[in-house]
């Protein structure tokens, strides 16, 4: 596993291509969000994605969100109603994961619910997102960590079961935070369901 240290107040484009550069190749990468660190791949990369199931020891049914440059991009795959809109446009970028119902598009069937549902991410984090815009696609969001562990805050501390399935790293120190608050916005009102790091305030 390749470690890069960034600064997350000031990054260098030049770290960023390089790992973007990784990951537009099929590696898995580890990153910073505005909550935790996520393990992430290109959307469109099979190989990765069955490398981060492996790596998480994840049910392979349970589909992956992902995170989005901005609101106009999540609509290419996702339909978005008008009060949903209007919430995320308030509440994004921030520590949130919107399920929506997905659109009829070339995503990987490992990226849509049973429900034919995604979950959406843009956080509010410099690097994460100039990642997305780099990389050209959606980039996977899944937390840091072992199915059933708690997520790794500090890349020291990253187990080398896990470690060996990861190819780029970006450190921007200890992340201690919650994950995202999880809100479905399938029906006609919002629902919570997972109150994580963003304050629910509707």
């Amino acid at each position: 596993m390749q470690t890069i240290v960034v600064d997350p107040y000031a990054p260098r484009y030049p770290d960023l291509a390089e790992v973007a550069a990784a990951v537009r190749a099929g590696g898995v990468m580890v990153y910073p969000t505005d909550t935790i660190y996520g393990i992430g791949c290109d959307v469109y990369q099979p190989k990765a994605l069955k490398k981060i199931e492996t790596a998480k020891e994840r049910d392979a049914g349970k589909p992956f969100s992902f995170v989005c440059r901005d609101v106009a991009q999540i609509s290419e795959f996702a339909f978005v109603s008008n009060w949903t809109y209007r919430l995320m446009t308030r509440l994004l970028p921030g520590p949130y994961t919107f399920v929506l119902e997905a659109r009829r598009t070339n995503l990987p069937k490992k990226m849509v619910g049973k429900r034919n549902t995604v979950g959406v991410r843009i956080p509010d984090n410099d690097v994460c997102r100039t990642l997305v815009e780099l990389i050209g696609t959606p980039l996977v969001s899944t937390s840091l960590n072992r199915a059933g562990e708690s997520p790794v805050a500090d890349l020291a501390d990253i187990p080398p079961e896990l470690a060996r399935h990861i190819d780029v790293a970006i450190d921007v120190g200890p992340l201690l935070g919650d994950p995202s608050t999880v809100i479905d916005a399938t029906g006609p009102a919002p629902v919570v369901l997972r109150q994580g790091a963003g304050p629910v305030e509707f």
